[in-house]
């Protein structure tokens, strides 16, 4: 049996929150992504992650529309990318301090706050996805002091690392992390190291990617042949499945799923009731761990 909340950033959360980046998918009907964020409150959802990036703000502006100061909702946002709308993709990335400062700025404006309770800093050192080049490698020591200063400032709460290396965490603990958000699924489970010091640490891990298959050619959970058949037999989908182990992985995991559709957004939050006896943990356990790294060539 699995608890429904743990800690994040001092403040007790229910394990299961909302991942704001499918909101864009309601660009041309705001008033459905608002009445889906209101939708998540009534559903138990006290934990929403964002960023500027999303949907070049239409993220950020339907959480300030949508949320109100009595729903106490802690928002977390990142930093370490920017909105590029003529772009290639839909972002550049924004890594040396001053741009890390101007982020910050920029998610304080579209959020109209004066203080961001939780900042995660995105790296580019693992997972799926880009990696730096030029001007945008940064030593991690130069981007946690400014992340520190902004905190000293009151600008931000509390400091969170995302796409980092177990080295890079190590490094940044003096700083205070309270949250690290790396690529991590029942069939990618190479940052095993990582969660454990993370609950030695008394550190929320909050996977992305929960499901796998960020990108063409890596593994689905729900590809899963034995995954398929712990979900007929529970009479749910093979994702609760995949949701729902990771909250049995550790105590310190909190989920931030998306969706753009309500009924998703039901069964995302009923996979916190689901249980596993310990022969279902164990073949979900024996599935292979695939690497998430996005193959070259």
């Amino acid at each position: 049996m699995t608890t429904a909340t743990a800690s994040l950033a001092a403040r007790t959360v229910f394990r299961i929150g909302y991942g704001a980046l499918q909101l864009e998918r309601l660009h041309d009907r705001r008033g459905d992504a608002v009445a889906l964020l209101r939708r998540a409150v009534e559903l138990g959802v006290d934990h929403v992650d964002t960023a500027e990036f999303y949907g070049f703000g239409f993220a950020n502006d339907v959480i300030r529309e949508a949320l109100r100061p009595e729903d106490d909702v802690l928002v977390v946002t990142k930093v370490g990318a920017d909105p590029d709308p003529g772009g290639h993709l839909p972002l550049r990335l924004a890594q040396r301090p001053e741009q890390l400062r101007a982020s910050v700025e920029d998610n304080l404006r579209s959020l109209r706050v004066d203080r961001l309770a939780v900042v995660n800093l995105r790296r580019l050192d693992t997972g799926p996805g880009l990696r730096p080049e030029g001007d945008q490698v940064v030593g991690l020591d130069d981007q946690l002091a400014v992340m520190t200063a902004l905190r000293d400032e009151g600008k931000i709460g509390a400091i969170g690392l995302s796409s980092v290396t177990l080295d890079g965490l190590r490094r940044a603990l003096p700083a205070g992390i309270v949250c690290v958000q790396n690529a991590y699924s029942l069939v990618s489970r190479d940052d095993e190291d990582m969660l454990q010091l993370c609950e030695a640490e008394g550190i929320a891990w909050v996977p992305f990617f929960p499901l796998g298959g960020a990108f063409p050619g890596l593994p689905r959970v729900t590809d899963e042949p034995a995954v398929h058949a712990v979900a007929e037999s529970l009479g749910v989908t093979p994702s609760q499945v995949g949701l729902a182990w990771l909250l049995h992985r550790a105590p310190n995991v909190l989920l931030i799923p998306g969706t753009a559709d309500a009924a998703h957004l039901e069964a995302n939050m009923a996979v916190s009731a689901m249980t596993f006896d310990a022969a279902t943990l164990a073949t979900l356990d024996a599935v292979e761990s695939r690497s998430n790294e996005v193959p070259i060539g």
